[in-house]
């Protein structure tokens, strides 16, 4: 099976997928997709179990094995994503909330990390499984950023107020390129290739977050003055591809933070350009443009990451560990947002800014891309099956109560 062949089968699923979901249960799309993608997965493993030897089946998963998720995740789908989330944010609200973002999306995410992985380190010492410190710490870096896609999916369907909505679109938008560096550092102890210091570690963040979003804004610059020189929309609507691909291929080949790179552009085209540069015309087509490649890509995503459940390894006495992981990691979400959620009740009298927070603090795809980017090995197995059940268990129960819920305290706060 070609890759055009395996891509248009996922695209006719979620083009399926979507319109049953539409007429019938009318889930949230990506939670929809994600349930697709596990009963399709579910379905390939019982056909396999108790008949081994249909070929279409066999094929079917053999085409899924040889998909490399974290390529096409980091190397494809993120940067697109990210670009077409932040053309969505309100960049003024954005900077009034820079405090609370710049620190969850810092400090927030190093004491997630020390929290999960010194918690996950001892409940697999409890449950006797081979899970060294480092190892764990490996599964905090990768699990404590929120996800990005999937926080800003869910947002727009909350009844949030600004100050919250703002937060954690910043947050999520930010705070994967610290836990990607992170992660990177920690996964270098663990395999024994080298450790950075904290203070070398801290200068390598900074500079990663820096370059990049420095990229992105002097890239989205050059952008704007292009634009401003033409009013067609047709080649408008093309730079702002060219801008999204080209800062973040650049800032990989610089070895700087594609993700923030293209936030930084998104956010300046999104907020700055199209009430100075862009007709009324343009302005339409690039909005709907991005919104068709958001929602095509965010479906297929999740789509694939429900069929990912055939090469995440589970196993009956890893339960146990499973469960721990999703326990700390609301847990550790809880300790990193409670300030801010006390700041927030006093200063704008927001009624359940800690229960929002927290329960919109998705995780989803980016942090199986780095489970499953760790070299193969005894801890690869332990991290994919934890790192599987807590974004299963986000996306699919948080995913689909965070809407009621935040309906729920908007009529208490009424």
């Amino acid at each position: 099976m070609s890759p055009f062949q395996l891509a248009a089968i996922f695209v006719v699923l979620v083009a399926c997928g979507s319109w049953i979901n539409a007429r019938t249960a009318r889930l949230p799309r990506e939670v929809a997709m994600l349930l697709v993608g596990l009963a399709g997965a579910l379905t390939l493993k019982a056909i396999s179990r108790f008949e081994p030897g249909l070929a279409a089946s066999a094929a079917a998963i053999s085409a899924i094995d040889r998909i490399d998720f974290a390529d096409t995740v980091l190397g494809y789908m993120l940067g697109f994503l990210l670009f077409a989330g932040a053309l969505q944010v309100d960049l003024e609200q954005m900077r009034k909330r820079l405090v609370s973002i710049s620190v969850l999306a810092t400090a927030g995410v190093s004491a997630s990390i020390l929290v999960v992985g010194l918690g996950l380190w001892s409940a697999a010492a409890l449950l006797r499984l081979p899970l060294s410190l480092p190892w764990a710490l490996v599964f905090g870096a990768l699990i404590s950023p929120t996800d990005p896609i999937a926080v800003l999916a869910t947002v727009r369907r909350g009844h949030l107020p600004k100050p919250l909505q703002v937060i954690m679109q910043g947050e999520a938008l930010f705070n994967d390129g610290v836990g990607i560096v992170a992660f990177t550092s920690l996964l270098a102890l663990a395999v024994g290739t080298g450790f950075e210091s904290p203070t070398r570690l801290l200068g390598v963040v900074f500079i990663d977050a820096a370059g990049g979003l420095l990229l992105g804004l002097a890239a989205g610059v050059v952008a704007i003055r292009l634009m401003r020189a033409i009013d067609d929309f047709a080649v408008e609507v093309m730079l702002s591809v060219a801008l999204c691909m080209g800062v973040y291929a650049l800032a990989q080949a610089l070895h700087l933070s594609g993700p923030i790179g293209v936030v930084g552009a998104g956010l300046l085209i999104g907020n700055e350009s199209k009430h100075i540069v862009m007709s009324e015309t343009t302005r339409v087509y690039l909005q709907n443009f991005w919104t068709m490649v958001d929602e095509l890509l965010n479906a297929t995503l999740f789509l694939l990451l429900g069929f990912e459940m055939l090469v995440v390894p589970f196993r009956i006495e890893e339960a146990g560990l499973a469960l721990a992981a999703i326990a700390l990691v609301l847990f550790a979400r809880s300790l990193v947002v409670a300030p801010w959620a006390i700041f927030l009740g006093f200063r704008h009298r927001l009624r359940g800014a800690g229960v929002t927070l927290v329960w919109g603090g998705l995780h989803g795809a980016l942090s199986l891309a780095l489970a499953l980017s760790i070299p193969r090995g005894p801890e690869k197995a332990l991290i994919l099956g934890a790192t599987y059940a807590v974004v299963a268990f986000s996306m699919i129960v948080q995913g689909l109560t965070f809407g009621p819920l935040t309906a729920s305290i908007k009529r208490a706060s009424q």
